[in-house]
């Protein structure tokens, strides 16, 4: 089974949390979306529309493994255009199936900016230990 390792961009990376955005690793079988891979993981990958390609909150970089992935559809490739910072590696997680490459998703600013606005208790956590 292939594996997966997410690891926050330095600008997402700068985003408060309630966890320090150190990399995760996971396998997963082939066919499984990054998104369920990131779920799986508890990595904090946005995904605001619940992984229906209606937004771009899930938006990775793929810096290993890019070609084992499931061709862009022309859905995501629309989507994608409301990204923010979109780069020939980009990807929307909940439409990128994982092939039989191990994989390594950067996650953007924008995704774990997301991740952070859908899970408050994620937040509420770090200004408690904070406090």
């Amino acid at each position: 089974m292939p594996r997966v390792k997410f690891i926050a961009t330095p600008e997402a990376a700068e985003l408060a949390a309630a966890r320090p955005a150190e990399p995760v690793e996971i396998e997963v079988p082939a066919g499984t979306t990054v998104l369920q891979a990131a779920q799986k993981a508890d990595a904090q990958v946005g995904y605001a529309c619940g992984g229906n390609c209606a937004c771009s909150t899930c938006h990775v970089y793929v810096k290993e493994g890019y070609d084992s992935l499931s061709e862009q559809q022309e859905g995501e490739e629309d989507i994608l255009d409301k990204a923010f910072d979109v780069r020939p590696t980009s990807r929307l997680s909940c439409q990128s199936k994982i092939g039989s490459e191990n994989l390594v998703c950067l996650i953007t600013r924008e995704s774990r900016q997301a991740y952070l606005d859908e899970h408050p208790e994620a937040r509420a956590e770090k200004e408690k230990k904070a406090g």
